[in-house]
């Protein structure tokens, strides 16, 4: 078993509190001493400079769902040079009525080195796995798919 820390940290500043007016940056701070502005989605009156939670969200499912991919593709002696994913995450109304990213869809475009290339149903395979054994994938109601 693992713990995964961070710590959150938003000040209201001299703006008031009213909806229009306060302040939605925030800083995320992780245990490895990375720090980053985060903010709400611009629909939300966030800056779209900054990541939002449903951007990250987005992200940590697409990153997972790489480094799994990673792992089983080396394990299987395939080689790769590059991982692109132009992942994107739908929000809409789920089951019970309530906002929520219902589906992400990972576009993973993948370049391969040595001599060995898989076939189409390998890659397949290899993604089922990834997808299977994701961690974050395993944590979520959100429909994720793999277009490759």
């Amino acid at each position: 078993m693992s713990e995964h820390k961070m710590t959150l940290t938003w000040k209201r500043g001299d703006a008031p509190f009213e909806y229009q007016k306060y302040p939605r940056n925030h800083t995320w701070k992780f245990d490895g001493g990375h720090e980053m502005t985060a903010t709400a989605a611009p629909v939300y009156l966030g800056d779209p400079k900054n990541v939002d939670p449903e951007e990250a969200f987005v992200a940590a499912l697409s990153a997972c769902h790489m480094l799994t991919f990673l792992a089983i593709a080396c394990k299987q002696k395939f080689v790769l040079d590059e991982y692109v994913d132009d992942a994107v995450g739908h929000m809409e109304k789920n089951a019970e009525g309530r906002m929520a990213i219902t589906k992400v869809e990972l576009k993973p475009k993948l370049k391969w080195g040595g001599d060995k290339t898989p076939s189409a149903e390998e890659l397949d395979k290899m993604h089922h796995l990834a997808h299977e054994q994701c961690f974050i994938a395993n944590s979520v109601k959100t429909e994720v798919t793999v277009a490759h």
